[in-house]
């Protein structure tokens, strides 16, 4: 089998060990390895559990819905979609129906987890709104610090003219961050700060940041953060699954 051609390109054909050696020097066959073992785990799920059927009125909606999302309403422009993605109808509704099934499977396995997990990492959850200015030299950040505690100059204004990172072009604005997601390094400056207080100067990687803390959201386990949580425990779930299997190669 593992002289048979598994594509052709230009009329020249690459076999499955071709493909698995070209994966193997760019350094992508692991994670093309743990897609299809996750993908295998899950398809085993999905065919062995008949509590994880979906009523077909579901699916049904499901289909509509995306069809309206992705502006494919119209019958003749929805076939050639179909067609583009190398897909029949069938499996597309089969797609359609493996998605719920998994989210239904999600749910029941994090479902016990959820709360504990939320409740062990919540300090770490917090949003916090910040600002930044991040310059080369500790000196010059120490400088601009005095002028924003002398009220000589506005933080925005400084940011926009002297930061090096990208959000300088929205007066150093970072936006909403969860605190779990700042450098480590930096963590406990934030986390210990009062709401309008400037931080800093702080060393990451060779650069030194000025950073003011505008406001802290406490974490509420519900909506965008439910979900991320929810999907960190169900990739926890199938790791340790996949840790279980005997997994061997056949193909030189």
């Amino acid at each position: 089998m593992e002289n048979k051609p598994f594509l052709t390109i230009d009329n020249q054909s690459i076999t499955l060990a071709q493909a698995l050696a070209y994966l193997r020097a760019t350094g992508d066959l692991q994670p093309f390895l743990l897609k299809i073992i996750r993908q295998h785990l899950l398809e085993t799920e999905l065919q062995t559990r008949d509590d994880l059927e979906i009523d077909s009125t579901i699916i049904e909606q499901a289909v509509i819905d995306f069809r309206l999302e992705n502006q494919l309403t119209n019958p003749d422009r929805f076939q050639e979609w179909l067609k583009t993605q190398g897909i029949s109808y069938a499996e597309f509704r089969y797609q359609i129906a493996a998605t719920l099934k998994i989210e239904k499977l999600k749910v029941e396995v994090t479902a016990p987890e959820l709360e504990k997990y939320f409740n062990d990492n919540k300090a770490l959850l917090v949003q916090v709104v910040l600002s930044r200015i991040v310059v080369a030299d500790k000196d010059f950040a120490l400088s601009l610090k005095n002028q924003i505690l002398e009220e000589s100059s506005r933080f925005e204004l400084l940011a926009r003219e002297h930061s090096l990172t990208d959000d300088r072009l929205l007066n150093g604005m970072m936006g909403v961050v969860p605190l779990g997601q700042i450098p480590e390094q930096l963590q406990e400056f934030v986390a210990t700060a009062k709401p309008g207080e400037l931080i800093g100067p702080l060393e990451i990687d060779g650069r030194y940041a000025l950073l003011c803390v505008h406001q802290f959201l406490p974490a509420c386990l519900e909506g965008q953060l439910k979900r991320e949580l929810q999907d960190q425990i169900f990739d926890q779930w199938l790791q340790e699954k996949a840790q279980k299997l005997t997994i061997k190669m056949h193909v030189e």
